[in-house]
Parts: structure tokens; C-alpha cells; sequence
């Protein structure tokens, strides 16, 4: 069996068990993240150029890193979410784990969006989404404004574990 066949059968049962966890305890283990980020590197070197191997699952990794980075500063996502993601990263390359951070955003905005329907909490969302983007917007047309405090705390966590695997 090929390094490439090995690194997907991998990426994908890693992906399914961060799911699993993200649903049961709302969090992406450290250890899981690790384990797959080295597992994707050693696998690598088993390919028949493995240095450029390896080197694709770094820039893969911090693809996946960057990508996620932004929205992890802004309070919408977990770092273990932005793990994760540099996780896949290693395992597919830099244009894969573009293309994956995608269609993980898209899937990861249906379920948000279904979980904030099926609360009732869309007015709630909306001013918390004003009250984030206000300081950068200001920002952007030169007036400088000190980011405020929510009105409204979160209105509700998402497993973004699952909307990874999915999209992976």
C-alpha cells in the first residue's frame, strides 16, 4: 500500500475519532492533534521523494494553521479547532487543506446556522456579529474604536471538530 493510501486511511480515522470527542466532551484532544500531526510527518518520509513530502505537509500544516488562525482571534473558534485543521493540513498538502478549510467553513456556517435557528437566538447572533465587526470596520475608514464587550454572551458553542471531519 502506497504512503499516500496510508496518510489518507490515517487522516480519515483521526478526523472521524476528533469528531467523536468534539461531540461527547466539546473538546479536540491535544494528544490526538500531536499524535496525528507526527504520524502525518513520519508517513511522509516513506513517500519516494520524502523530503519534499515532508515539506508539503509543513506548508499543508501551517495552510490549515493560518486559515483557522483569524477566526480563532476573533472568539469564533477553539484552538483545538485551529489544531485540528493544521493537523489535516500536514496530512494533505497546502492546496488540499485550502481547499478542505472551504468546504469546512460552508459546512461548519450550515450547522451554525441551524443551531442558532433552532435556539430562536438569530437577533442575538446578529448584535454580537455587529459588536465584533464594529472596531474593524471603524478601523478601516480611519476612525479608531476600542472593541466593547458582547451584550450578549455567546449564543451557543458548535463541535467544529465535526464540520472539520465532514469537510475533510
Amino acid at each position: 500500500m502506497s504512503a499516500t493510501r496510508y496518510l489518507d486511511l490515517f487522516l480519515i480515522a483521526l478526523v472521524c475519532l476528533a469528531a467523536v470527542r468534539d461531540l461527547m466532551v466539546r473538546r479536540i484532544s491535544n494528544r490526538l492533534v500531536l499524535t496525528g500531526l507526527l504520524a502525518a510527518l513520519l508517513l511522509r518520509l516513506g513517500a519516494d521523494t520524502p523530503l519534499a513530502a515532508l515539506l508539503d505537509g509543513l506548508a499543508g500544516a501551517g495552510v490549515g494553521l493560518l486559515i483557522f488562525l483569524p477566526l480563532y482571534l476573533v472568539r469564533g473558534m477553539a484552538a483545538g479547532d485551529v489544531k485540528l485543521m493544521a493537523m489535516v493540513g500536514a496530512f494533505t498538502g497546502p492546496a488540499l487543506a485550502f481547499e478542505i478549510a472551504l468546504a469546512t467553513c460552508c459546512i461548519g456556517g450550515v450547522m451554525a446556522l441551524a443551531v442558532v435557528l433552532a435556539r430562536g437566538r438569530l437577533r442575538d447572533t446578529l448584535d454580537n456579529m455587529r459588536i465584533l465587526l464594529r472596531p474593524w470596520l471603524m478601523r478601516m475608514i480611519g476612525v479608531p474604536l476600542a472593541p466593547e464587550p458582547l451584550s450578549v454572551r455567546s449564543v451557543g458553542g458548535l463541535p467544529y471538530g465535526v464540520a472539520i471531519a465532514l469537510g475533510t
